[in-house]
């Protein structure tokens, strides 16, 4: 690092978002976050945009002492699409509740303020609450993942996490130790994606 390039530049601060990387929950482990460093990420979260403040998103944290039970409804729903489900696939199922030290769901609610804010509106200011969370967790120097699936639409998972009719299960959010990582993946080049409008592609 220059003289110049101290940690509130904007190029210190770019090149360390540029190396934040999904790591799989997996190779996640302990330590996760302490009470201070969790009470920092939920703050930043609440840095994200939202429309009219209706904070229409939350963040259900998997304690140590329920992650058997969340075990459970992830094979309770693996049964509910396949009953015929063989039991090392329940065991593999019940397994995705054991990794990462520190395990969240992000729950989007549809019913929350004005409904004729979009429901998309809603999901972006959670995936921005998401973004600041997994931003600041790679400057703690810990490693996060995001993962979804089938289980997430479960009635049954569902009901076991109290979610209302109006709430949706968008993703799990790991975070922790990495353990070890694959190789960095390159990143699209900004113009890749990046289109002025009325002009060719």
């Amino acid at each position: 690092m220059t003289e110049q390039e101290d940690e509130t530049t904007p190029l210190f601060l770019s090149r360390l978002i540029a190396t934040r990387q999904t790591i799989l929950p997996k190779r996640l482990v302990a330590p996760g976050p302490d009470a201070q460093e969790l009470e920092q990420l939920f703050t930043a979260a609440a840095s994200a945009p939202d429309h009219d403040l209706i904070n229409p998103w939350r963040f259900l944290v998997m304690p140590a002492h329920r992650r058997a039970d969340l075990g459970e409804l992830f094979a309770c729903a693996l049964i509910e699409r396949d009953p015929s489900a063989a039991t090392e696939q329940l065991e593999q199922a019940r397994d995705k509740a054991m990794r990462a030290p520190l395990l969240m769901l992000l729950v989007v609610d549809d019913t929350k303020g004005d409904p004729q804010i979009d429901l998309n509106e809603r999901v972006l200011s959670a995936g921005c609450a998401v973004q600041n969370i997994l931003l600041l967790a790679h400057t703690m120097g810990y490693g996060t993942g995001l993962t979804s699936g089938k289980a997430l639409k479960a009635e049954s998972f569902r009901q076991g996490l109290g979610l209302h009719a109006g709430e949706h299960a968008i993703c799990f959010l790991s975070v922790g130790t990495v353990s070890s990582r694959k190789p960095f993946k390159p990143r699209p080049v900004w113009n890749q994606f990046v289109q002025v409008w009325g002009e060719d592609a």
